[in-house]
């Protein structure tokens, strides 16, 4: 069982890796230039860049957090282990930031993103509503990655209690908010 451990932390790693990576990337780096595009050059990057960059994204997410689920199960609730260790409420509370964060991937941020890159091939102009919708889910994933990324490595390196998780959760998040709220001010 060790080897198939070993596995899924490696493919959870990755995965992950392509995930917050792709959060990063659109947070940080696409919806800066976004804004600096002049909007008729928009329609040549959208349909190209966005159908791509969003399918890593997507399934990334599933995933992480499938094997995430996995090795959850495998490590601590096979054993009984759901909250008794501080190892097992840390994972759990970052598994549920990551759940969450996939979660508004899949209902809020690409179909929004779905109905701009449609909008934009039928040479339709978007409504409004969609690129705010999605970028406000995208800003909530970018903020709620901070503390899910802590707990992650955490889990095995620095094991919180619950005092502790809330304390370093809030702070964590709040970097996190600040940073996005900053580069797209």
């Amino acid at each position: 069982m060790p080897e198939l451990e070993l596995f899924l932390r490696w493919v959870h790693f990755i995965a992950g890796t392509i995930w917050v990576g792709m959060l990063f990337f659109f947070t940080l780096v696409n919806t800066p230039y976004i804004k600096i595009t002049k909007p008729e050059e928009r329609p040549a990057h959208i349909p190209k860049l966005m159908p791509l960059a969003l399918a890593w994204f997507r399934y990334a997410s599933v995933v992480t957090v499938l094997v995430g689920l996995m090795l959850i199960y495998i490590k601590y609730w096979s054993v009984g282990d759901v909250v008794q260790s501080d190892s097992a409420k840390t994972i759990l509370v970052g598994g549920i930031l990551g759940i969450i964060m996939m979660l508004n991937v899949w209902l809020f941020i690409w179909p929004n993103q779905k109905r701009i890159i449609q909008a934009t091939v039928k040479g339709e102009k978007p409504d409004p509503s969609w690129g705010k919708r999605a970028l406000l889910f995208s800003r909530i994933n970018f903020t709620l990655s901070y503390p899910m990324l802590l707990f992650m490595g955490a889990s095995s390196h620095y094991p919180m209690g619950w005092g502790m998780i809330l304390i370093t959760g809030v702070i964590t998040a709040l970097i996190g908010l600040g940073i996005v709220l900053y580069v797209q001010r």
